[in-house]
């Protein structure tokens, strides 16, 4: 009977073994695909994963490594890739790289119109093999294995069963394709290059083979694209072949940009004017959320911690409800209420005010604006009672008692003894909640999608985007397509903001834990 102690060693250099043979499979792959950085990460973490197995001093690591792997997975990786992407031009029409994006371009093809065209029939053989019967200028030819022959006309290697003139049967096991069964093998045909007559000849359109020759020639030592059949010249410019013309051949190619991306935000016309509305609106949304949602919340908390008030964990119980049903449940139902013609809202505003008292709560900038704070506080208004409630409830009654002996009418006592003492614990919670709102991206994409569009705007920016949905819009929804590495500059300054909020958020914790102790 094998020791347990052989069997878990045996098993142990079992797993590590298949560890290492999968990474340097992985390894292999990357290299293959043109990814030589990816390809070392497979080896550097099954060599960690090894030495955190095999070495007694790295034992402790051990307990580490899972939370550590999963740190650098999900947030160290995706926050560096973000930056990198940051300072690339990477989007629509540049998401290859240079090589990839050279290589598309020289295999485009043109027929010159004095090219021989060629009539083809398909021919197919039970294994799914082609082949091809061309007809041409210069007679017929049989393409077959790869390879074309000059076809003897009667050959007997052809067959017309029917006399119709075209061949029903060629090679004895390939049977003529009809029109329809064509047109399904199109994808195949396209790519077939065949050599007549010391030409290539390929697909050109579905009637019939022609010659085809290179479109483009590229100039590496001068980086320039030539148009072959136009005879224009296309210069490398910022990730994309430029005529002097301002004409783009696409596809274009990733490139480092610096910090052009950053630079654009803040001087190019077409940007800034959108990005800093949007930026703006951002601060006073979350700002205004907070204040709203806390003031109602206070309000009831307040009211509800009023021992004398009857029914009062019925209302309790109520007041929570908003926040106990799905946020996207809720922003979806209000979307339909605040509609123009046919919501709620404005049936009653309607029934009590007349025709003139509709709201355009969607279709406006003020409108829309207003929706979205009106929606947020029936969201946010619970949890603020909630945190208030039980923080009124730690306040020290004789606090309140002692201020009524010495005369101090409702007013003061909030000011002097509620309030204060009620900032300490919440105020973290306060700057989580407007960092939270900072990126609501459920609230503003299910309620608006950031509309109204800013009159003017250049960019897909709305009256009511707030920067994480902008950073959407413009990542997804651009007039010249998906502006990736603009979006991402925008992402990186939305980690910077937030970061700096949370850095604040800790430190103003640890002051007011600091002030608790001589309260």
């Amino acid at each position: 009977m094998i020791p347990s102690d052989a069997l878990r060693w045996v098993l142990k250099i079992v797993f590590l073994s298949l560890i290492a043979g999968l990474a340097v499979f992985a390894a292999i792959s990357l290299a293959g695909l043109g990814s030589p950085v990816l390809a070392v990460l497979p080896l550097v973490g099954a060599g960690g994963l090894i030495y955190l197995f095999l070495s007694p001093r790295a034992y402790p690591l051990r307990w580490l490594a899972p939370g550590v792997l999963f740190l650098v997975v999900m947030v160290i990786y995706p926050i560096g890739y973000t930056f990198m992407a940051s300072t690339t031009n990477v989007g629509t029409g540049h998401m290859l790289s240079k090589t990839q994006a050279v290589h598309q371009l020289l295999e485009r093809t043109y027929s010159p119109p004095d090219a021989a065209r060629y009539a083809f029939d398909a021919f197919e053989d039970p294994a799914g093999d082609l082949a091809l019967v061309l007809t041409g200028p210069s007679g017929r030819f049989l393409y077959a294995g790869g390879e074309a022959s000059r076809m003897l006309d009667p050959d007997e290697r052809a067959a017309d069963d029917d006399g119709d003139g075209r061949f029903d049967r060629v090679l004895a096991t390939y049977r003529r394709l009809d029109f329809r069964e064509v047109v399904q093998r199109l994808a195949v045909l396209q790519t077939l290059r065949i050599d007549l007559e010391g030409e290539p000849v390929g697909l050109r359109s579905l009637p019939d083979f022609t010659v085809l020759r290179p479109l483009y020639a590229y100039d590496g030592a001068a980086a320039t694209m030539t148009d072959l059949e136009k005879g224009k010249v296309y210069a490398d410019k910022e990730g994309i072949f430029t005529a002097e013309d301002g004409e783009e051949i696409f596809p274009g190619y990733r490139r480092s940009v610096g910090l052009g991306n950053y630079l654009r935000l803040f001087t190019s016309p077409a940007i800034v004017g959108p990005f800093f509305t949007v930026f703006g609106w951002t601060f006073v949304f979350a700002g205004l959320t907070v204040l709203l949602n806390f003031s109602l919340g206070l309000a009831l908390a307040m009211l509800l911690n009023d021992p004398f008030l009857r029914l009062r964990h019925v209302y309790r119980v109520l007041a929570v409800l908003p926040y106990a049903v799905p946020a996207f449940v809720t922003i979806l139902v209000w979307r339909g209420m605040l509609n123009l013609n046919f919501g709620v809202v404005n049936q009653i505003l309607v029934a009590l005010f007349g025709a003139g008292a509709r709201v355009a709560w969607l279709e406006s900038a003020m409108g829309a604006r207003a929706a979205l704070l009106l929606v947020n506080l029936w969201l946010g208004f619970p949890y603020m009672m909630i945190i208030a409630l039980g923080a009124l409830q730690s306040i020290d009654v004789s606090l309140y008692e002692a201020a009524r002996v010495d005369g101090a009418r409702w007013g003061q006592q909030f000011r002097r003894i509620t309030l204060p003492l009620l900032l300490m614990p919440l105020a973290p919670l306060l700057i989580g909640s407007f960092a939270f709102n900072f990126n609501n991206f459920t609230l503003v994409w299910l309620l608006t999608e950031g509309r109204p569009p800013i009159i003017g705007a250049q960019t897909p920016a709305g009256a009511t985007d707030v920067l994480i949905t902008y950073t959407y819009r413009l990542a997804f929804e651009g007039a010249r397509g998906n502006q990736l590495g603009l979006a991402a500059s925008i992402s990186v300054l939305i980690f910077l903001i937030i970061a700096t909020i949370s850095a604040i958020n800790f430190r103003l914790t640890g002051t007011l834990e600091e002030l608790s102790k001589n309260v």
